[in-house]
């Protein structure tokens, strides 16, 4: 692959000069951002927590434990595909600082509004010294990638999510499209031509079929790892069984992508926990035990979100610390 870097992109061993006025008020921005973000999702934690413990307290501590991993677990997973789509748009980032910009920059999620995440992605992008459009680009495509992944993983739970909203159905027509869709070569032109629309340069090279392979696969384990969290939450007071974990995984991948298209909402807010009580209802619980599950299950996701960033930022200043060291040497 042949790539073109960008002076920002650049490794180099000159004498670092000093910053900027305009630079030092960029990083107060970026600093100011990320408490927001961190606020906004310290709310959800505080606005929830009462039906959140006391959801839990009916629940065996090794069933929220395992719960919580698995969340976690997904989170890593796709954060790995979303690495590997930013790694073949220029030179590679690695999986510890690719993370730090993934992970801390989705936090932006829980500001209304989810195109925060994205513009926070772009600016710690940036600060590491990235093209804002080369994480623009990674993320767009992940994203479209990914909600193709959910509407073929959604098919487990229709039965149960679309029984009640039998005007959703129309998603399904959508799926021989996004397959179709990820052909590297069509898969190329599209996001050229958002590129494009957007006034960005288009991609320089073809997607192939490891990349677009590896983000749809991580993608789809992500949606079964959050499937699996789901269905320990039902397994700990009833027992849906297979059947049950099939459902909680379909449901998990419509709850998350109609989530994401709820963009008024911080976080997809009351939309993730219509798919999850009607799953949790089909699975033998009552809506009042499904309804405290799903509200479980978004405070678990915010604990999740947040051990992820706060890792990914720690790890990275580790990296960084090293290679600064081995340098000084």
């Amino acid at each position: 692959m042949t790539t073109v870097e960008t002076p920002e992109e650049e490794s180099s061993v000159a004498v670092k000069q000093p910053k900027s006025t305009k630079a030092k008020i960029l990083d107060v921005v970026r600093w100011v951002a990320i408490l927001l973000v961190v606020g906004f999702a310290a709310k959800t934690l505080v606005t929830n927590w009462g039906e959140f413990w006391r959801t839990l307290s009916e629940v065996a501590w090794e069933s929220s434990t395992l719960s919580l991993l698995a969340l976690i677990a997904a989170i890593m997973v796709s954060t790995y595909g979303w690495q590997v789509m930013v790694d073949d748009l220029g030179k590679p980032i690695g999986y510890a600082r690719g993370a730090q910009i993934c992970l801390v920059g989705s936090l932006g999620k829980y500001v209304p509004g989810s195109v925060w995440a994205y513009l926070l992605q772009m600016e710690l992008g940036r600060k590491a010294g990235l093209a804002r459009a080369r994480i623009f680009t990674g993320s767009l495509i992940q994203l479209g990638v990914g909600v193709v992944s959910a509407l073929v993983v959604s098919l487990l739970a229709a039965p149960a999510v679309f029984s009640n909203s039998p005007r959703a159905m129309w998603l399904f027509v959508l799926i021989p499209v996004g397959l179709a869709m990820l052909h590297p070569r069509v898969l190329t032109w599209g996001t050229s031509l958002v590129l494009r629309i957007l006034r960005r340069p288009p991609l320089d090279h073809r997607l192939s079929w490891s990349v677009v392979g590896k983000v749809f696969g991580s993608s789809t384990a992500a949606w079964a790892l959050q499937g699996v969290h789901l269905w320990l939450l039902a397994n700990s007071v009833g027992t849906p069984g297979f059947s049950g974990f099939v459902l909680c995984v379909g449901a998990m991948a419509v709850a998350m992508t109609v989530g994401t298209f709820a963009f008024i909402l911080p976080s997809g807010v009351g939309v993730r926990e219509v798919a999850q009580v009607a799953v949790l209802t089909a699975s033998g619980l009552t809506v009042v035990q499904a309804t405290a599950f799903a509200i479980a299950s978004r405070v678990m996701f915010t604990v999740a979100d947040l051990i992820t960033a706060g890792g990914a930022a720690l790890s990275a200043r580790l990296v960084t610390s090293r290679v600064r060291d081995s340098a000084g040497r």
